[in-house]
This record gives C-alpha cells, sequence and structure tokens, in this order.
C-alpha cells in the first residue's frame, strides 16, 4: 500500500574496520589501507527485509547497509528505524525509491552502479519489486547491461503460502485485487477456473469485503487461509471456507497486515459459462425464474467440480434469453 514518503539527509557512517585484512610481509603501518571489496561491487542489488520480526535480517542484509554506496528505500524513515533495531548505521548516501519517484530516479542509480558502486534496493517489508518498488530499476538496469543480483530473505507471500494448509506446489500471487467492486469481480472472475493457489495482499478495511467477493466468485466451500501480522507477536491464522472467513471477518473486524491464501479449482468438468446458458435456460422455459434457474445450475456445476460466478452465468443467459 502507497504511503508518504520523504527525502532523508545522508548518514555519515562511523569508523570501524569490516574488511578482511591479507596476509603482508611488512607490518600493518606500512601498509596503504585497502578499499573494502564485496561481491556486490558494481551491481544492483535488491534486499529483502523483515517483514515483522527483526531477528529474520540476515548477516548479508546486514552488511549491506553498512557497505552500499548507496541505499534506496521505499521509506526512509522506516529505513533508518531498521537499522536503529539492528544496532548499525547506514554507511552510505541514503535516497528515497518509491512508486512515484522510481522511473525518474532508475538511472541515477544505475550510474553508480556502472562506476563501479553498490546500489542497494530495500522497502518496507519483504522483497523489493513483488507488489513493492523495484521493478522498473531492474528493467533499466537489464536495458543497460548491469549487473543485478540479490539478497534473499523474508517475504510474506511464500510464509503465508508455508502456513496456510493449502497445496503450495503450484500457486500465483495476485498481488491487491481493484478497489472498486465491479473491477474486484472481473479480476476474480478471470481466475475462478484456474487450478493453481492464489495468493492476495488485502488491507484491513477491505479484507470482509474481498472475502465475500471471493466466496460469490470461487463459491462458498472454496478453502482458503486469512494470514495476518505473519512473525509478529499477534500473528493469526484463520483457515477454512471462504463464506465462514468472510463471515468471521465481518463480524469481528481483522487487524495487521494481511495475506489471504486460496486454494485453486478443484478438478472436475471444467465448466464455463457458454456450456452452462442452454441449461439455464432449459430451466427458465420449464417454468423457473431466472436467477433460481441460475443458482441452481450454479451449485450444479460445483458439486461436479466447477466454479462459475452466478452474476456472469446471469448476465449471458439474459443475454442469450434475449436473441432467442
Amino acid at each position: 500500500m502507497s504511503r508518504p514518503h520523504s527525502d532523508t539527509p545522508s548518514v555519515s557512517p562511523e569508523t570501524s574496520d569490516t574488511s578482511a585484512t591479507a596476509p603482508s610481509d611488512g607490518p600493518a603501518s606500512d601498509r596503504p589501507a585497502q578499499p573494502v571489496s564485496t561481491p556486490e561491487r558494481g551491481s544492483l542489488v535488491l534486499a529483502a527485509t523483515p517483514i515483522g520480526n527483526t531477528e529474520d535480517a540476515s548477516p548479508r542484509l546486514r552488511r549491506l547497509l553498512a557497505d552500499a554506496d548507496v541505499v534506496a528505500a521505499e521509506d526512509t524513515r522506516r529505513l533508518l528505524g531498521l537499522a536503529q533495531r539492528l544496532g548499525l548505521r547506514v554507511g552510505g548516501r541514503i535516497v528515497s525509491y518509491h512508486e512515484h519517484n522510481e522511473a525518474d530516479r532508475a538511472d541515477d542509480l544505475l550510474d553508480v552502479v556502472e562506476g563501479g558502486g553498490t546500489v542497494l534496493v530495500v522497502t518496507d517489508a519483504g522483497m523489493p519489486s513483488v507488489s513493492d518498488p523495484g521493478y522498473r530499476v531492474v528493467v533499466r538496469a537489464v536495458e543497460r547491461g548491469l549487473r543485478v543480483t540479490t539478497a534473499p530473505g523474508p517475504s510474506a507471500v511464500l510464509a503465508a503460502l508455508a502456513v496456510s494448509g493449502i497445496p503450495t506446489d503450484r500457486f500465483a500471487f495476485e498481488g491487491f485485487l481493484p478497489r472498486k467492486a465491479g473491477d474486484r469481480a472481473r479480476a476474480l472472475a478471470e481466475v475462478t477456473a484456474d487450478r493453481r493457489t492464489l495468493v492476495y495482499f488485502e488491507a484491513p478495511h477491505r479484507i470482509a469485503d474481498v472475502l465475500a467477493a471471493m466466496a460469490d466468485a470461487f463459491g462458498a466451500d472454496r478453502q482458503a487461509a486469512v494470514c495476518r501480522e505473519l512473525t509478529k507477536t499477534y500473528e493469526e491464522v484463520l483457515r477454512g471456507p471462504l463464506a465462514e472467513l468472510a463471515e468471521r471477518a465481518a463480524a469481528e473486524p481483522l487487524r495487521g497486515e494481511i495475506c489471504v491464501v486460496v486454494a485453486g479449482a478443484p478438478r472436475g468438468g471444467g465448466a464455463t459459462v457458454d456450456d452452462l446458458v442452454p441449461e439455464v435456460l432449459d430451466r427458465v422455459a420449464g417454468g423457473e425464474r431466472l436467477k433460481d434457474a441460475v443458482g441452481a445450475v450454479v451449485d450444479a456445476a460445483q458439486a461436479r467440480g466447477s466454479t462459475v460466478p452466478k452474476r456472469d452465468l446471469y448476465a449471458a443467459a439474459l443475454a442469450a434469453r434475449g436473441k432467442a
């Protein structure tokens, strides 16, 4: 989610000796100081930051924060807060790098890389470019033929998958759903037949509506897990059918950072909206109301392993009846 950002003055490094000393025949005082050499020199580095628990910060992340020439942060204040919790000082120049300036700032960052420096990209939590800034600078680095690497680490997507209890062999990350109900319904309709597990990010104030929309699109009985505050003190994972999860979220508001993991479409008949329209029209011709006919056909299709949104089938049947 977007947050306000502001540039923060660069932080001066503390004097420290973090580099290894090479063997030498002469006394140390006679040797000139050697520049710090790291595997990331001349690279753009995307580094994962903790999603909740500071102890998940890797030793490599700590070193990069101290050694990188430039640290591009989604929110510079959050970066400095993380550094304080880690007990270190950010050694290089700090610049803000977020969704509103990432395209304009990319080449400035990559000029540093081209000159042999290390540019570290971090976001508020998790891996840059995964529903966060980072993608555009990577694309530009590839266009300029510059080296891009990563310092892997915490990921809300993978953490949610791991604890969900839902199949993890095939999955797709869908990010945030559209805010408007109509756009959201259309986005869900596009993946109703997808057999892969689906992972979403969602905001607390929308989660009840989103779960209700998922139950309508995927079927009330589709299994899901709502994972909130992962790795934090109040971590909680709610598992069950989408309809039950929607009811719970409506009755008891959920707070914190939320991931929703939804089971893929069940294997079965694989019927589409077009396949089911004739069945609806047959029921209507037999005297049923269109709405009741659609509901009965959708329920029967779900029992056979097919998930079709009621609203889509209703619209298609209405259009077909108008042409008859």
